[in-house]
């Protein structure tokens, strides 16, 4: 067993400048290679959070841009309606107005027509009452003439 143990001891001692060597090799690594190239993959990293939190940020305010535009495009189009409602309104009053004026005018263009035709009525009825009065009268004084003057009268006809 001291033969084995002798060997083991030899072993362990020559393996010593190869851990060595391991330990040197591992630390010139990491010195040279690992954390240069750990530290550009971390910028990476932070480069590229950083553009998709930039990018986020410019979505973001591309959208409150867009919410401002439409809502003043909302408020555009309620002014416009109010202003076409306010239009139509007028419109509308000017109209009654026109139908109202010309009802006024039909209405006194039949009084007046009404009040000339009572007129003529009145003129055409005194007209009557008057020719009404001579033929009453005209028929009266051939009725009541003497039966001698009907057959001289009705002979020289």
């Amino acid at each position: 067993m001291d033969q084995t143990l002798k060997q083991v001891g030899e072993l362990l001692l020559g393996a010593v400048p190869t851990a060595v060597l391991l330990l040197l090799l591992y630390a010139i690594y990491s010195a040279l290679l690992h954390k240069p190239l750990k530290r550009v993959l971390e910028q990476r990293r932070e480069r590229t959070e950083g553009a998709f939190l930039k990018a986020r940020a410019d979505i973001a305010a591309a959208e409150a841009r867009t919410q401002e535009y439409e809502q003043r495009l909302r408020e555009a189009r309620l002014v416009i309606f109010k202003a076409q409602e306010a239009r139509r309104q007028q419109a509308q009053q000017a109209r009654a107005d026109a139908v109202l004026q010309a009802r006024t005018r039909a209405h006194e263009q039949v009084r007046d027509a009404r009040a000339a035709i009572e007129q003529d009525m009145a003129a055409a009825r005194g007209g009557l009452q008057a020719e009404t009065e001579r033929l009453a009268a005209e028929i009266i004084r051939t009725i009541l003439r003497p039966a001698g003057m009907a057959s001289a009268a009705g002979g020289q006809a």
